[in-house]
């Protein structure tokens, strides 16, 4: 098949291209679309004409016959793509034993089995390490946090400026836009923010070494008149910011964070929900960070783990984990055997056909089509990322770089109508995430840069 990448048992929609053929929604997915609105609350939101009947590859198809390319991928969940069929048979034989075993009262072996890979995998500040499950991301850093709490007896943690770690009380005070927690505060306290390092948003005339400076003093200051290091539990990092708008961490500053930590007893914990499992064009962007000298002490994982499946984790060191209290962490479901089983199998995926290379390819491919449209449309102030996890910034002027949330969201509207689903992130939603499935085509991508171009096109003559 022209433009595959690797090879594998494929379906009629696994390496299709983007093919929409009526207004949508259509008229199957009016109707669900419109039950929809009468059962579920309008704040768990949605602005997209899809109603997903099945899945291959990096594609979906609704249940209307329309065909999409999915640049999201459940926010980052689908890194080895819908409908592998190695996870679908590993489910399917556990589902015949058993579905539950709570890990507090029963042991099963798909938890302990995958905890020993991720014990081997997982680029932690220690040779013999721990891991624990739960079920979603804001569960896996709310853990981390405990545990960071109770193994250094401290209990304030300082987080960044655009991040974004969750939706419960703790993960909601934790992540910096409002919009999330709106009319439900008081937030929990004991959080501190600071500036995460924006290189593209640095004071303009800045080197990078300058900008990386400033945002360290920016840190210092935390210290000094928030919370003084020596109180300091974790702090607590995306490698790529998410939500935040698809920033990096540059790895100077965080090399830098390490020696802070080392010095003043902190924990470094990185957020490697949206990151981890191959997106990067390794298993983690931390994995970067431990070649390099400056490993976390503790990552918070989830999304692709469980291939859609409910499954987070946590991994430590062992003389972090052994630390923690007894009682503080567990969870009823976290580590369900049918997501265990999913898990191990997506190990297996990554490993067998070599998605973090697979990633480091598509990623360039996107990049370069990328920034071949910032060099021919203004609105384009920056294009960012690593590996397969890029953003793309629009503004309305590259001087001021004013953001353009107005032309992004008429990207987003007239990219689905041509059969590509992407998101908006950043603070003021003026940047495009691209998360495809690690499994897509290089015609696939082709075709979806080509839509993106289009939709761009359209957009500014209504704007």
């Amino acid at each position: 098949m022209k433009g595959v990448l690797f090879m594998l048992e494929t379906d009629d929609l696994q390496g299709a291209l983007p093919q929409v053929a009526m207004p949508l929604p259509g008229p199957n997915a009016k109707k669900i679309l419109t039950k929809r609105s009468e059962n579920v609350p309008s704040a768990v939101l949605c602005s997209y004409p899809v109603v997903i009947n099945r899945g291959s590859g990096a594609m979906i198809e609704d249940v209307d016959g329309n065909r999409f390319l999915d640049w999201v991928a459940g926010v980052g969940v689908m890194n080895v793509g819908y409908g592998q069929q190695r996870v679908i048979d590993a489910v399917k034989k556990q589902a015949d034993k058993f579905f539950h075993g709570m890990i507090n009262i029963t042991t099963h072996a798909t938890y302990v089995d995958l905890a020993a890979r991720i014990n081997e995998l997982a680029p932690v500040n220690a040779d013999l390490k721990k891991t624990m499950f739960v079920n979603s991301g804001a569960e896996a850093v709310e853990n981390a946090v405990k545990i960071a709490k109770s193994f250094t007896g401290r209990g304030d943690v300082i987080v960044f400026s655009g991040a974004f770690h969750g939706r419960t009380a703790l993960t909601s005070t934790m992540t910096a836009k409002k919009t999330y927690s709106y009319g439900i505060e008081p937030a929990m306290g004991g959080i501190h923010r600071a500036e995460f390092p924006y290189l593209y948003r640095a004071p303009r005339g800045y080197s990078r070494e300058e900008s990386i400076q400033y945002y360290l003093d920016k840190l210092q200051y935390v210290f000094e008149q928030g919370i003084p290091a020596k109180q300091v539990a974790a702090i607590v990092i995306e490698p790529i910011q998410g939500e935040g708008g698809f920033i990096p961490a540059p790895f100077e500053y965080v090399a830098a964070l390490r020696k802070i930590c080392d010095e003043n007893g902190i924990m470094l914990v990185a957020d490697e929900v949206q990151t981890g499992f191959a997106r990067s064009g390794k298993l983690f962007v931390s994995s970067y960070w431990k070649e390099k000298g400056f490993a976390p002490d503790i990552i918070a994982m989830a999304k692709s783990i469980g291939a859609g499946l409910p499954l987070a984790a946590v991994t430590a060191g062992a003389n972090i984990m052994e630390g923690v209290q007894p009682g503080i962490v567990g969870s009823t479901f976290g580590g369900n055997a049918l997501a265990c089983a999913a898990g191990l199998q997506v190990l297996d995926i990554i490993k067998d056909q070599k998605l973090t290379e697979r990633a480091k390819r598509i990623g360039e491919i996107a990049f370069d089509g990328f920034s071949d449209m910032q060099s021919r449309y203004e609105e384009i102030g920056d294009v960012r990322g690593i590996g397969s996890m890029l953003g793309v910034e629009f503004v309305k002027d590259r001087e001021t770089k004013e953001p353009y949330p107005e032309l992004v969201a008429k990207i987003i509207k007239h990219a689905v109508s041509h059969g590509l689903i992407i998101e908006n992130a950043g603070v003021h939603d003026n940047v495009i995430r691209f998360l495809s499935p690690l499994v897509a085509t290089e015609d696939q991508i082709h075709a979806g840069l080509k839509i993106f171009e289009t939709s761009i096109k359209e957009s500014l003559a209504e704007v």
